[in-house]
């Protein structure tokens, strides 16, 4: 067939089929079927003409639908303050300056701190009654000591900003139940970072503890001494392992907790004694003192076996902060269901349960 005599809508659909759904309008599939056109109508002008305009008016009908256009921007932007910028602040800040593709839709707007920083890598530093106050700042990064999430929470939310917070959100279960309340009164999103539940030793665990049936478990944490003053009672500071233990094992019951410590030395021992559902026995000791390396042991028995060690920690945990956050913009986005907030929120409660229970003993 040639192409004089092919009518301008077939001449429209063989050209349409012809261009890569990778190629633009400008491809080979559009010039060959303007090429098309100027071949048909090469002895007449009007008749040239004439097929252009209406070629032009089915493109434009019919390439919208034939290939999608994706915008390469979200439909819009959450400004983000950072408050406090230790260790986690600091992470933060990176990752919302330089974010690997696809890109978060997070602008920072600029972080918050007790010191007088001025600007840290073009980030500026503004107070936080800016931060509170401004149409700009939609979310608020709480990474400041343990002791003082609380109180920036409520101030953020009862502003209507959305909040992302490092562990504990809290330092007892009665204030975070509180804070929860606000955050679904005022329609906003309460995150608590869990980045323990993203590292590679905890997919290893959870890997090899699918499927068995426990008898009994020990996970010992160490490290150096931390201040009370700032990050709170022990079991608060260290909830991690405890959100290590319920994710693993489920709803965990509280037996008994004892704490050895000699404050002249900067050491501090906690042994917590949990019980599954199926009342098998877990031991949580949190050990911590000047001479600890970090380090996480464990000991768990089951019928089929003994699982007595961990992977060395891997390159995969890097981005970790970062994938915490693509956690939190899915909740912004509304893109994570009722059902796994619900669970999620579930199980924080629980943790901070346990550490208010643990702290009476203690």
């Amino acid at each position: 067939m040639s192409s004089e005599s092919l009518s301008v809508p077939v001449l429209f659909h063989l050209s349409t089929a012809a261009i890569p759904q990778t190629a633009s309008f400008e491809g080979k599939g559009a010039a060959w079927f303007f090429g098309s056109i100027c071949f048909h109508c090469k002895n007449s002008k009007k008749k040239f003409f004439f097929y252009c305009v209406t070629a032009l008016f089915q493109l434009s009908v019919a390439l919208p639908s034939t290939f999608p256009v994706t915008s390469t921007q979200p439909e819009r932007m959450f400004g983000v303050v950072v408050v406090g910028v230790g260790r986690a602040g600091s992470v933060r800040i990176r990752d919302l300056q330089t974010p690997p593709p696809p890109a978060d839709p997070l602008k920072l707007i600029g972080f918050v701190s007790r010191r007088e920083l001025g600007n840290i890598n073009e980030a500026k530093q503004i107070s936080l009654q800016d931060a509170l106050s401004s149409a700009e700042v939609d979310v608020a990064y709480i990474c400041n000591e343990n002791i003082s999430h609380e109180e920036y929470i409520r101030q953020f939310l009862r502003a209507g900003k959305h909040v992302l917070v490092e562990y504990p959100m809290a330092l007892s279960l009665a204030s975070a139940q509180e804070l929860w309340k606000i955050a679904e009164e005022k329609g906003k999103i309460l995150h608590e970072e869990h980045i323990e539940l993203l590292m590679e030793e905890f997919a290893f665990l959870k890997n090899e503890v699918a499927g068995k049936e426990l008898m009994e478990g020990t996970l010992h944490f160490t490290g150096g001494p931390l201040d009370k003053g700032k990050f709170g009672f022990i079991a608060f500071s260290a909830i991690s392992r405890l959100s290590w233990l319920v994710s693993l094992f489920g709803e965990l019951s509280f037996i008994s907790a004892t704490m050895e410590e000699r404050k002249e030395d900067q050491y501090q021992k906690m042994t917590v004694h949990l019980e599954t559902v199926d009342k098998r026995p877990l031991t949580w000791i949190e050990e911590r003192g000047p001479e600890l390396k970090r380090e996480r042991h464990v000991n768990f028995l089951f019928e089929s076996g003994r699982l007595e060690s961990l992977p060395p920690p891997a390159q995969g945990n890097k981005n970790i902060f970062l994938r915490d956050q693509h956690i939190f913009v899915k909740k912004l986005l509304g893109q994570m269901s009722t059902e796994d907030l619900a669970k999620e929120k579930k199980r924080i409660l629980h943790c901070l349960e346990i550490a208010d229970e643990i702290q009476k003993y203690c």
